[in-house]
């Protein structure tokens, strides 16, 4: 896997519904009788903290965090347990553009199968992390599952939980408990999802630590395939992004340390940074977000690339 030159802040391809979010560009190719719809996912360049879109790019990020799902995509088809969405990661294989339209893409389009998503979130954590450390300091759980007295923040735990979130459209999702999530997507559905989550994050989780990284906690996300005619067509499917530093807490083992945070392989260096500001009171965590100096852009990739590099090689 090498590096894009190539910076991509946000695209205009001339492809029908176009949705931009914080950091991705989405398109649809429209099915015919004989081929169902699919969806195309540009990651750019773009990089976003506390819900705001910073006007700095980091260089080939999003190719790097799509070569990096793409491992993991065929990661987690070696298990056995679920199919994807994913299609292809060559700009070539988009119809509808031009040449340059397309090399301008390689590397950072995901063309998937077009689905109905389940509006969950569906979290895993090995570690006491996040909003799940803040919400076990309240009431020694964490979405409805209760864990021991005197875990600090950071710690191992002595399971992986399952621990569902909303899927907001503005704003942060919101953790809720199991009961809660089979009321949005059934109970039958959400067993199933839930034991496969669990399992996909074991697998990885292993096998990031033979490679001297711990996988703290990820989100996955599923969805129902789409017909032609805009129909459920088949079992849930594991889509969107999965298992890259902006999904997941990827920490170097070798640093990691109980009752205190943890460096990230991850956009926390940049959030960091914009605390700084916070504290200084030149940044209010509210548009427009503040230029990212040539240190933060340069050392934030090198810590995607790292993760890649010790992943994948």
């Amino acid at each position: 896997m090498t590096d894009s030159m190539n910076t991509v802040f946000q695209t205009d391809l001339p492809l029908p519904g176009r949705r931009q979010g914080k950091v991705r560009d989405i398109y649809e190719v429209p099915g015919d009788a004989n081929t169902a719809p699919r969806m195309l996912i540009i990651a750019s360049d773009r990089i976003s903290a506390f819900d705001v879109v910073l006007p700095t790019p980091i260089p080939g990020k999003g190719c790097m965090l799509t070569g990096i799902a793409e491992q993991w995509f065929d990661f987690v088809r070696q298990l056995n347990i679920i199919d994807d969405h994913l299609l292809s990661t060559r700009g070539h294989d988009v119809p509808g553009i031009s040449q340059d339209e397309a090399a301008s893409i390689d590397g950072r389009v995901m063309v998937g199968k077009a689905c109905e998503v389940i509006p969950v979130e569906f979290v895993v954590r090995g570690y006491l992390a996040g909003s799940g450390w803040a919400e076990y300091q309240e009431n020694q759980s964490v979405c409805g599952v209760p864990l021991p007295a005197g875990l600090t923040q950071c710690s191992q735990l002595p399971e992986p939980i399952f621990t569902p979130a909303t899927k907001a459209t503005v704003g942060h999702d919101e953790n809720i408990d199991f009961e809660t999530s089979c009321s949005i997507a059934g109970q039958e559905v959400m067993e199933h999802l839930r034991e496969v989550s669990l399992k996909i994050y074991n697998a990885a989780a292993a096998y990031a630590r033979e490679r001297g990284i711990v996988l703290a906690d990820t989100k996955f996300e599923f969805g129902y395939p789409i017909d032609h005619e805009g129909k459920r067509c088949g079992e849930p499917i594991l889509i969107d992004e999965v298992l890259t530093p902006d999904s997941s807490r990827f920490w170097p083992e070798e640093e990691y340390e109980a009752g205190r945070d943890q460096n990230s392989f991850d956009k926390q260096y940049v959030r960091n940074y914009l605390l700084e500001m916070v504290e200084a009171g030149t940044w209010a965590k509210t548009p427009p977000g503040p230029e990212l100096p040539d240190e933060i852009v340069t050392n934030t990739l090198t810590r995607y690339r790292e993760a890649r590099d010790r992943l994948f090689g």
